[in-house]
């Protein structure tokens, strides 16, 4: 087993408007992954793809920034481990597409959560500009529900109010039209 990676994450996430992407994704990478733990301060998951399995500690936001440390694990472990997850558990597909310059990872999620595809941009500060795609949607970072945590709890959310009184958590940039570049979020 090799060693931990530890980094600090940095990342936008977004809904995906169409399926355009597709014209120039990458073939797809299969993931699951389950929720050992998840408490105000940290979130502790287990991922297992075709190229191996994880054990990912995350701590808590500040802003859009927060660190991460993954540990690979044995494969026949991380099976053990997914199946004490019980209900918090998602599948996904991950596309790497490329856009002007930048990668991103867009995530089609299976399951309970089936029809949910998001779009994830990874940077090296806050405040770093980046082309956006045509077929992003409106952006989700901040929005407690659209956190891969959430997903494997409660399956995919809606993706806009749908009633009187549902209104997206405060600090939520959800829905954000914009042109060009998204603002800043404070």
């Amino acid at each position: 087993m090799g060693k931990a990676l530890a980094t600090i994450e940095i990342e936008r996430k977004f809904l995906v408007a169409n399926d355009t992407w597709r014209a120039t994704a990458g073939p797809a990478i299969y993931y699951r992954q389950g929720y050992l733990s998840k408490t105000e301060l940290s979130t502790v998951r287990i991922r297992l793809s075709d190229s191996g399995a994880y054990v990912t500690i995350k701590s808590k936001r500040r802003g859009l920034t927060r660190h991460e440390l993954s540990y690979p694990v044995p494969i026949g472990e991380a099976e053990e481990l997914l199946a004490s997850c019980g209900r918090w558990v998602l599948e996904k597909q991950r596309h790497l597409v490329e856009h002007q310059g930048s990668i991103w990872e867009v995530d089609v999620y299976l399951g309970a959560a089936a029809g949910l595809v998001v779009a994830e941009i990874e940077l090296n500060r806050e405040d770093q500009l980046f082309a956006i795609p045509p077929w992003l949607g409106p952006e989700v970072s901040l929005d407690p529900m659209y956190r891969n945590s959430s997903i494997a709890c409660r399956g995919a959310p809606s993706p806009c109010p749908t009633s009187e009184g549902d209104t997206p958590p405060a600090g939520s940039t959800r829905p954000n039209l914009f042109s060009s570049q998204p603002p800043p979020l404070s």
